[in-house]
């Protein structure tokens, strides 16, 4: 009777979940825009006494050019230096004093910022927000910028130069896009083209996207609408319109060849990326490809840890996982050999997986699992208010993307919606031999560990 009962427990867990009665997610919200261009979404959520300010500046290495790349992380420094009304040192001081806790992040497509903080405390960051948007210019001095210059030359030495496998994702990029595509270079940028920026190359970019009409304000927690409001006029107003530089509108990126590419390194053990160019962000594809991750890699029961990490035992560990950004996306599989183990073998096996993939669907009961997975995640993240990954950077992240801050349900209706034969359809369409990056990164010396054949340096 036990066994039969713990049956039907699993059985009862592999079924699409919803909320009671059948009611969909619900994140009430309400929009609205000042006279210079800003937009504010405002979300109550009175469950406990605190609030997430949450901005995105659509700015990122993706609204650069080349020749002046890494202007978008720099200004994520920047802004953290002090502004016309807030001494340098006294934004973090004066958040951290009332209980909170900010970061900000830079990629493709954007800069955020985030202030989580006791309800009581929304002012504050409203004002530090306003400020160094109408006024850091009066603050920023070419001294300053050189200074957060060496910092950002600093952090990729620490992060690329110095770090096993640093040299990884400029090397993928590269290769996965054409050069004139402004997801060809990393979101850090080239140290050459910050050091021969000038102050006013400096200045021009933070007048042409640091702007009121190239940004959106998220308010999320513990807050009244029309307090919201009032507070969010009273900081912002006087920040002076401006028209934000036009969208790029880059060539489409194609991979019309496998490219395999060799990296030598000071690591231990062999590193095998294999990438392929994917969907963007919403687009169809997108979701199929995201389940395909979980499908291959996540858990000890995924396709390619058991055989690689269990089974076999001839990698460290295996990961995959699907980058889709606003132009474009691309799709990793990014497994460490074990000791004594080289890169080829690895490959074999891989390969052989995408091939199952793409000759026979999927079990519906592994395409459940997968679903499971990004269900309770998608869940998860609900239940955060702010950071990063919390319920106001994702209401900041829909509009941004979709035009609707409330595209919860839709998005998770895309997951849903998904068959055992979607997937297989959409490996044939995106895991092509003949359009991918193989990259291999051994140890110094030790070419022989890469796979296949391809240039060394």
């Amino acid at each position: 009777m036990r066994k039969v009962l713990f049956m039907a427990l699993l059985l009862s867990l592999a079924v699409y979940s919803d909320l009671p009665g059948g009611e969909k997610l619900s994140v009430p919200y309400t929009r609205f825009s000042l006279s210079n261009g800003l937009t504010v979404i405002v979300h109550e959520d009175h469950t406990v006494p605190r609030v997430s300010v949450n901005i995105w500046y659509h700015v990122g290495s993706g609204s650069e050019k080349a020749g002046r790349t890494g202007f978008a992380h720099l200004f994520e420094h920047i802004l953290f230096e002090g502004s016309g009304h807030v001494p340098e040192g006294k934004f973090d001081q004066w958040l951290e004093a009332a209980g909170a806790n900010n970061n900000g992040s830079t990629n493709n497509d954007r800069t955020n910022y985030y202030e989580d903080l006791p309800a009581n405390a929304l002012e504050l960051a409203l004002f530090l927000e306003s400020d160094r948007m109408g006024y850091l210019l009066d603050a920023m001095s070419a001294e300053k910028v050189d200074g957060q210059r060496d910092v950002v030359k600093n952090e990729k030495r620490q992060r690329v130069d110095n770090q096993p496998y640093g040299h990884a994702w400029e090397t993928l990029s590269k290769n996965l896009y054409p050069p004139e595509h402004p997801y060809s270079w990393s979101v850090i940028g080239s140290m050459n083209d910050l050091s021969a920026a000038s102050y006013e190359d400096v200045v021009d970019f933070f007048n042409k996207y640091y702007c009121p009409a190239n940004a959106t304000l998220v308010i999320s927690g513990d807050v009244k609408t029309a307090e919201a409001r009032k507070l969010t006029e009273k900081w912002f107003s006087d920040v002076p319109f401006r028209s934000p530089a036009p969208p790029i509108d880059p060539v489409p990126a194609v991979l019309e060849k496998e490219k395999r590419l060799v990296l030598k390194d000071k690591v231990q053990l062999p590193r095998l990326y294999m990438a392929w160019l994917s969907p963007a962000r919403f687009q169809p594809g997108d979701a199929e490809l995201d389940l395909l991750t979980s499908i291959l890699t996540e858990g000890k029961n995924s396709r390619l840890y058991k055989r690689l990490v269990y089974d076999l035992q001839i990698a460290q560990s295996v990961i995959a996982y699907n980058d889709a950004k606003k132009l474009s996306g691309e799709f990793y599989i990014i497994a460490t050999a074990r000791a004594g183990h080289n890169l080829a073998e690895l490959e074999k096996v891989i390969q052989e997986e995408l091939d199952k993939l793409k000759n026979e669907a999927p079990a519906k009961r592994e395409l459940q699992r997968a679903l499971n997975q990004y269900e309770a995640d998608f869940y998860r993240r609900l239940e955060r208010a702010g950071g990063f990954s919390g319920k106001a950077n994702l209401l900041n992240s829909y509009f941004y993307y979709t035009g609707n801050p409330d595209y919860f349900n839709e998005d998770l209706a895309r997951y849903k919606a998904v068959s055992p034969k979607d997937l297989s359809a959409m490996a044939n369409t995106y895991f092509r031999d003949d359009a991918r990056v193989i990259l291999s990164i051994v140890p110094h010396g030790k070419t022989e560990l890469a796979a296949g054949k391809g240039g060394t340096k």
